[in-house]
């Protein structure tokens, strides 16, 4: 065996077949399904559940377009058997990307640096990379075994009258938006200042406020401090507050899922997961770490991309944009505006309204704003921050601007398809001019 993969998630599977097609020896272990978080309890049931929450609401607003739709009833059983189905027709296509691997059902532990052991067998290869992920964190309060996570409410088939979710970051936002378009009464509590800590303010708060309009109730620096059955208790403003919820959801972030053995080893490993070096391996040698496990960045795609980098090829790590699948959208790469005046950079902000974009105009999705950050000295882009319909998309092509090397003036420069969302990226960046 030339490389045992721990982990059939992004990053385990697309490494594995990658390392398949080099012609190495392979074998991944997989303790629960293949395609990992991601597959089958993250970023794809939530989109597909996103997918009917937008019809729904789009099919609301029918009247605004002249058309005329009597009785929009959502049923989110049915969704949910969309949901699966979706999720079974891509793990099948996992299967059959891992042809030719050893593909090996089990929990492993390691019992040396290059030997793990599964169901009482023992696997062996110079190389061994744990890509086995993460899972929901829980807060230590009291009244926490009230609550579900993520992968419990993924489950559910029918919905309660009313929801709390613990945590306002990209997890928590989703779950929001969804519930919220399936008639669910939605209360976001977030412990910080503003939702999406780790966007730009301008774009969270505008989120906030869109969604807020929109009839979910979004409460911010609010410190939950105990749950109950029935509601859950927190501190705002120097008050008490007791909300009566049926449903507790804890979307309180995400903690490393590290392999039995690992540590006795002597692999450091901290509380952000096993720490690695810029080719994902560790201080031992022979083991390596991709994707959540090792805290660098919690993105599906970040850990596909960490893989590549273990099988030598030159990824650019330092561009990997994200984004949350509210309605509407919000996305992001580089830097923020906060992060960058910390930094003492001297930096030009260039703004976008979609108001002002043909397109969006007619789509009817006019609430939203594209922010570009650049450095003042050079013209590269540092940062581009996007709320507003398929903003996902659109951060892409300021992705590859980045990637590449390019600045902002040839991005300004570019000719764009008129009438295209792209416009108002475009006009973000000549605004940096």
């Amino acid at each position: 065996m030339d490389l045992i993969i721990i982990g059939a998630g992004p990053g385990g599977y697309e490494l594995a077949a990658d390392a398949r097609r080099q012609g190495l020896e392979v074998a991944i272990i997989e303790r629960d399904q293949l395609g990992g978080t991601c597959l089958n309890r993250g970023c794809i049931p939530t989109k597909a559940l996103l997918a009917s929450a937008s019809i729904a609401h789009e099919a609301r607003a029918a009247a605004d377009f002249g058309i005329d739709i009597a009785g929009v009833t959502p049923c989110y059983c049915r969704a949910v058997g969309r949901k699966d189905n979706i999720v079974s027709q891509l793990r099948e296509g996992v299967a059959m990307a891992l042809d030719g691997v050893r593909v090996i059902q089990g929990e492993a532990r390691f019992v040396a640096p290059d030997t793990v052991e599964v169901n009482g067998e023992r696997y062996s290869a110079p190389r061994i990379v744990v890509a086995t992920g993460s899972a929901p964190a829980r807060l230590p309060i009291p009244g926490s075994e009230y609550a579900i996570t993520s992968d419990e409410l993924l489950e559910l088939k029918e919905l309660p009258a009313r929801v709390a979710i613990i945590g306002g970051g990209v997890i928590g936002m989703e779950f929001a938006c969804i519930l919220h378009e399936f008639g669910v009464e939605v209360s976001v509590i977030e412990y910080c200042k503003e939702i999406l800590p780790p966007f730009d303010r301008d774009i969270a708060k505008r989120l906030r406020t869109a969604l807020s309009r929109r009839g979910i109730n979004i409460i911010v620096g609010a410190a939950v401090t105990s749950i109950s059955q029935g509601s859950v208790t927190y501190e705002h403003k120097n008050k008490n507050v007791t909300l009566d919820t049926d449903l507790v959801v804890m979307a309180v972030g995400r903690r490393p899922v590290v392999p039995e053995g690992l540590a006795e080893l002597g692999v450091e490993i901290t509380r952000r997961g096993i720490t690695v070096d810029d080719s994902m391996a560790t201080n031992v040698p022979g083991i390596y770490a991709i994707g959540d496990v090792n805290g660098r960045c919690m993105l599906a795609h970040a850990a596909s991309a960490q893989g590549k980098v273990v099988l030598g090829e030159p990824v650019n790590l330092d561009v990997i944009p994200s984004a949350v699948f509210t309605m509407p959208e919000c996305a992001m790469v580089g830097l923020t505006e906060e992060q960058c005046r910390e930094r003492g950079i001297d930096i030009k902000v260039g703004k976008s309204l979609f108001r002002a974009n043909g397109k969006a105009m007619a789509m009817g999705e006019n609430d939203g704003l594209v922010k570009m950050i650049v450095d003042t000295a050079t013209g590269s882009i540092l940062g581009c921050h996007i709320m507003g319909p398929h903003a996902s998309d659109l951060v892409q092509a300021v992705a590859d601007m980045m990637s590449a090397g390019k600045g902002v003036e040839a991005l300004a420069q570019a000719i764009h398809g008129h009438p295209t969302l792209g416009e108002a990226v475009q006009a973000a960046a000549r605004a940096c001019c």
